[in-house]
């Protein structure tokens, strides 16, 4: 395993090349970053030309976002066929997406992520952390929109399950012959039973997730392992994060890690850094290396902080206490 980062292609558009250097000279040398503009447009030529862009400055194109992200469907939601559960429409994108998948074989990119994401990330009012940092929060009490339903209306959890397997019998057997990771981020957060029209996240319990994972079976389908997401679904993370760990990453289940944690739990959480939260994150990176776990381990969600560029300063704290770990351990950032 080694440290990582990502950044979406409209956060590509603003930093640029010179937030690849920036990466280069604070030791991250694998990233996930998605070319920019429309992925049903990507072609073959597009992602090479993207792959060599990221190499000239000694990097490492681990991964990149297929078209299902993490907004919600009302932000121009790019596959809402295959959400929704729409025929034909569904039909179209997922074959969009297999194209993406063999073309990012083709030109040596080896996985990708994705959501499969109806609701967004819900959060309430923000927080305020150390020093007065601004943290992510959810407060499931302070919620105001449960009863606001999406163009989804009121969804089942087996008519969501169903959406998932069409998707997932379709693009995982293309995965596989193409020996393309696929990693599936959990619904973040856990909310109550029949928030804004769903009778639950299903993706947001670690018993889903744990169904989803043996849905459709391959060494190619498997999770972004979002650290703080799945704690955001347990009653008490410190206690109760490793063994999760440990079942996923045993069974080779994790193919990227966000390496982010939280104080709280279930229904009720701030987003922290990665040393000021409850679980305990140096045990937690053991298990990780302990089960083989091969890929990224990378920030995500940081805190606000007062600097004039508030996200690449807290990532380069994130990117710092990550590798700071792995000397810690004697083991090499860098995967070598």
């Amino acid at each position: 395993m080694y440290v990582g980062t990502q950044l979406g292609g409209d956060q590509f558009a603003k930093v640029g090349d010179r937030y690849l250097g920036q990466l280069a000279q604070l030791g991250v040398r694998h990233v996930c970053i998605d070319p920019v503009g429309d992925p049903y447009q990507w072609n073959r030529d597009i992602l090479a030309r993207h792959v060599d862009r990221i190499d000239q400055h000694g990097l490492v194109l681990d991964m990149v976002q297929l078209p299902l992200p993490s907004s919600g469907i009302e932000r121009n939601h790019q596959a809402p066929g295959i959400v929704l559960g729409r025929p034909g429409e569904r039909d179209r994108e997922i074959d969009g997406i297999c194209r993406i998948i063999e073309d990012l074989a083709a030109v040596g990119i080896g996985a990708a992520k994705y959501n499969f994401n109806v609701l967004g990330i819900p959060r309430t009012e923000s927080e305020r952390g150390r020093g007065g940092a601004v943290l992510s929060t959810f407060r499931a009490d302070k919620t105001t929109d449960d009863d606001v339903l999406t163009v989804a209306g009121r969804v089942g959890a087996e008519e969501f399950w169903e959406r998932i397997e069409y998707f997932l019998e379709r693009v995982v057997p293309v995965a596989t012959e193409n020996k393309v990771r696929l990693a599936c981020h959990p619904h973040d957060p856990m909310t109550r039973p029949g928030y804004r029209g769903f009778e639950t996240r299903v993706l947001s319990s670690v018993e889903g997730l744990m169904r989803f994972v043996q849905t459709c079976e391959s060494p190619y389908h498997g999770l972004n392992f979002c650290q703080g997401t799945v704690a955001e679904g347990l009653e008490n993370p410190r206690a109760e994060i490793s063994e999760v760990i440990r079942w996923f990453g045993s069974r080779k289940k994790i193919f990227n890690v966000h390496f982010r944690n939280i104080k709280g739990g279930r229904y009720s959480f701030t987003e922290e850094f990665p040393d000021a939260g409850d679980m305990d994150m140096p045990a937690t990176f053991k298990i990780y290396k302990e089960t083989g776990y091969d890929g990224m381990i990378m920030p995500d969600h940081v805190p606000h902080i007062d600097a004039d560029n508030s996200m690449e300063t807290a990532f380069a704290f994130c990117f710092g206490y990550i590798i700071a770990l792995f000397q810690a351990n004697g083991w090499d950032p860098y995967g070598a």
